[in-house]
């Protein structure tokens, strides 16, 4: 189980580096994304310690939290941050719903979004 762990927080840290690189050359609609897929792949890591089993085959970040009995220890704020986080997997990779969410994407609100899916991620790390 340790060899998957380590394989979820691996590719987790790489979609980090990734988000910042997106953020720095203004393609903010991937920093929304790929922070998503960095928080879910951390939460499939925690899922595999605490269940000893694969992570369920999902983008859900709540589903894959509840489902591992780990939702209720997130923060009213970490929970808030989950449900604005959530729809960045799909909103992104749909037409009709790109154009409104890249509206929405300043710099601003990127840096914010990344810097919270990075303390989420060494929150979890620290249970790891």
């Amino acid at each position: 189980m340790s060899n998957q762990i380590d394989y979820w927080k691996e590719i987790s840290d790489y979609d980090i580096e990734t988000a910042e690189a997106m953020l720095k050359s203004k393609r903010y609609l991937y920093v929304g994304f790929i922070s998503h897929q960095a928080i879910e792949k951390i939460f499939k890591a925690y899922f595999v310690k605490i269940q000893g089993d694969t992570p369920p085959f999902s983008h859900s970040l709540s589903y894959i939290a509840k489902k591992a009995n780990f939702y209720e220890n997130f923060s009213e704020e970490q929970k808030k941050f989950l449900d604005m986080l959530e729809p960045m997997n799909i909103e992104c990779r749909y037409p009709i719903h790109k154009e409104e969410l890249l509206k929405s994407l300043t710099e601003e609100k990127c840096r914010e979004i990344l810097d919270k899916s990075k303390e989420l991620q060494i929150w979890i790390k620290q249970k790891l």
